[in-house]
């Protein structure tokens, strides 16, 4: 099983959502869950993984299949020796899971980021991975499904994350 995750911070609650899929191509979830908890913890520049880790992983606790990839909403390397979420998240999940962090934004100091361009954009997504190759990580974000530049899971995991 592959997993799309997020998190939506609030003045009065987070929620954290996973979106379950079985194959990268694959249009529609084969599941979803949603947890919400306390509002996140303050933002510090350079340790956002200690106001998000939390949150996905009460999420990803209630997952009842084997996780064979997690893909977040961010960044797994900051730069050479950097770890970001992803990185901190492989390392609680036993280093079992690969992840692949999928950013919107240039992160200044990420020179291992991968760009990526899906569908018509002209602008590319960054993609970072650990427990798999950048460039496999980078391959199965182009293949999701979706002909716009942000794949349709990754698009319904933040949505679920809003809405929620």
């Amino acid at each position: 099983m592959l997993a799309c995750m997020d998190v939506d911070y609030r003045t009065e609650v987070s929620v954290a959502a996973c979106v379950l899929f079985r194959d990268w191509a694959d249009a529609a979830e084969a599941a979803h869950l949603v947890e919400r908890g306390p509002p996140g913890e303050p933002y510090e520049p350079g340790q956002f993984y200690r106001r998000e880790l939390p949150h996905l992983l009460k999420v990803l606790a209630a997952v009842q299949e084997p996780l064979e990839t997690v893909v977040i909403d961010g960044y797994v390397w900051l730069g050479e020796e950097r770890p970001g979420l992803g990185v901190h998240l492989y390392e609680a999940l036993g280093r079992r899971v690969p992840v692949i962090g999928v950013a919107k934004t240039a992160f200044h100091s990420s020179q291992l980021a991968l760009p990526v361009l899906r569908g018509q954009s002209q602008r590319p997504l960054f993609v970072t991975a650990v427990g798999v190759e950048a460039s496999t990580a980078a391959e199965h974000v182009r293949r999701m499904h979706g002909a716009s530049r942000i794949p349709t899971l990754l698009n319904r995991v933040d949505r679920l994350c809003r809405d929620s």
